[in-house]
């Protein structure tokens, strides 16, 4: 293998920041940020909307409220244009 071509491999610090839950996973993700972890060591810090903590297919909780959302606008907008009381056939 050719030497100074793959990169730096070493303990990050993922924090699911909807869950607030830490990870220590082997990654070659680079970040400039560190941060402190529980067991006292200091390790590159990258923060995540989502991960298997808070996602939806994961965790089980469905979000039935946003879908329930647009199809009730859906229908709301349209609801009208089929029963207008004109006919097509003029």
């Amino acid at each position: 293998m050719k030497a100074n071509i793959h990169p730096a491999y070493r303990t990050v610090l993922f924090h699911d920041t909807a869950a607030d839950v830490y990870f220590l996973i082997g990654s070659t993700v680079d970040t400039d940020r560190t941060q402190r972890h529980s067991d006292g060591n200091t390790y590159p810090y990258v923060a995540l909307d989502v991960s298997s903590a808070s996602h939806p297919v994961y965790t089980g909780q469905q979000r039935k409220t946003q879908s329930e959302g647009r199809i009730a606008g859906f229908n709301k907008r349209f609801a009208s244009f089929g029963s207008s009381g004109k006919t097509g056939n003029a």
